[in-house]
């Protein structure tokens, strides 16, 4: 077999990864006239996008003009940057903010993705209801309307083709290798090559690395983010940024494995310990209160009320699905309540009494917590048995303003980075600093940035 020329290619563009991140990669490039193909190791396409709630920021969307919802690209990055703190990616938040709207009306103009606008709540981070998600609010259903784009655009999706190594010549990448038990090893050569294989967070030795805060959390992302693609990256010169931030979750029901919506939480709902004592200010947000959880004697328990379960479960089908499996428990009254969750019913009395005062305003919360949705919990309560995990981790390699990726000299000729390959915008270390939505924003957007660009350089 003869080695083939340089410039001669199997196809533009290589995507590795088919979560959100690739595939909207590859519809932006063949929007462009590119050709794209794209290669995900796992059974089946969805990677961390699958797990999620399906949820993108779009600040200045047509979607909350008509809503009467006044937003901006600016609002939004000053929301991101005051949940974040400084970090080492702030361009990337500026970035993103400016392409968040652009980003969702794209998807469902061009690509014909089901995402609404969501009024209900605004979600931790968010100044204003901005957060466009599907119908179901599912990631799932995400993912099965960008695989229908996909085909549609004549994007080939090649399961169970894990990428073994870079081909890399004279400092460019010009393709990948792939080698599985399925697809055998067979080179493919590109003008570019889109990174979009999620994160570290399946890989307890880079865990341990770069984001030590996380070890011992239980993790629930995909099992496909093992981290291969950001040590190519090493490899190659680029650098991390961000390294030790990470997305958890403080409330997955135990043992049902789904998140407990946190529009209970948003609503006044509460997290308790063994004994029913509070925990802390839950208003840090569902990923910020993974180390307070941490901190404490299980089991945990998120306490609502059956206004709250009954509003989000019409709402949220994953939570619906929760009730439905008998993952809330309910309760008449505290005596009942105190039974349901094996609390100290003295302890959980106080908790709740303190509670009920700060959210009526007669006086103040022992955590600081001032936003309380709707008031104090009344019977019947609800519980949630629920643990903390980590989902995906947030750092990532440096990336410009078209998702290349940067070495020591500039970008990396040929090589893109999006989603959890890249740099994330969450902060600089542990989960305070995520806001809902980031790691969707940084998939699609860098995504669609990165194809956008590699179709424009393919010649």
């Amino acid at each position: 077999m003869t080695e083939p020329e340089q410039n001669e290619v199997d196809v533009d563009v290589v995507v590795v990864g088919a979560g959100g991140a690739g595939l909207a990669a590859a519809l932006a490039a063949t929007d462009g006239g590119a050709t794209a193909v794209v290669l995900e190791k796992e059974e089946r396409p969805g990677g961390n996008t699958a797990a999620s709630t399906g949820s993108v920021p779009g600040a200045g969307s047509r979607w909350q003009t008509e809503a009467g919802i006044d937003d901006s690209a600016e609002r939004l990055a000053t929301d991101l940057l005051r949940q974040s703190g400084p970090h080492e990616a702030e361009d990337l938040v500026r970035i993103l903010a400016t392409a968040s709207a652009p980003l969702v009306e794209w998807l469902v103009d061009t690509h014909r993705i089901d995402l609404r606008l969501i009024t209900d709540y605004k979600h931790v981070g968010h100044s204003v209801p901005r957060l466009h998600a599907p119908p179901s609010r599912k990631g799932h259903a995400l993912i099965a309307d960008l695989l229908r784009a996909a085909k549609a655009a004549d994007v080939e999706v090649l399961t169970h083709s894990p990428v073994e190594r870079l081909i890399v010549e004279d400092g460019t990448v010009r393709g990948v290798v792939v080698s599985g038990r399925r697809s055998g090893t067979y080179e493919l050569r590109s003008h570019a090559v889109v990174l979009a294989a999620n994160g570290f967070g399946a890989d307890p030795a880079m865990i341990a690395r770069f984001a030590p805060q996380a070890r011992g959390l239980e993790y629930l992302g995909a099992q496909g983010s093992t981290g291969e693609a950001v040590r190519w990256l090493l490899d190659l010169g680029a650098t991390m940024a961000n390294s030790s931030a990470f997305q958890g979750y403080a409330a997955v029901a135990n043992p049902h494995g789904s998140i407990t919506s946190w529009t209970t939480v948003e609503h006044g709902g509460i997290l308790v310990d063994a004994r029913g004592a509070r925990i802390g200010d839950e208003t840090i947000g569902y990923s910020g209160f993974v180390s307070e959880v941490s901190r404490v004697p299980g089991p945990v328990h998120v306490l609502f009320d059956t206004r709250i379960r009954d509003s989000v479960a019409a709402h949220e089908e994953e939570f619906a699905d929760l009730v439905a499996a008998g993952g809330v428990k309910e309760a008449a009254d505290l005596p009942a309540l105190a039974t349901a969750i094996g609390a100290d019913v003295d302890e959980l009395t106080r908790t709740l009494e303190t509670a009920y005062a700060a959210a009526a305003g007669s006086a103040p919360d022992p955590t600081g917590r001032s936003e309380w949705g709707w008031g104090p919990l009344r019977p019947p309560y609800a519980a949630v048995r629920a643990i903390p995990a980590l989902f995906h981790t947030q750092g990532g390699v440096q990336v410009d303003a078209h998702a290349r990726v940067l070495g020591a000299a500039g970008p990396i000729p040929g090589v893109y980075a999006t989603g959890g390959v890249a740099a994330g915008v969450s902060g600089r270390d542990g989960g305070a600093g995520y806001s809902s939505g980031n790691g969707l924003l940084a998939a699609l957007g860098l995504g669609m940035l990165a194809g956008r660009h590699a179709a424009v350089s393919r010649a």
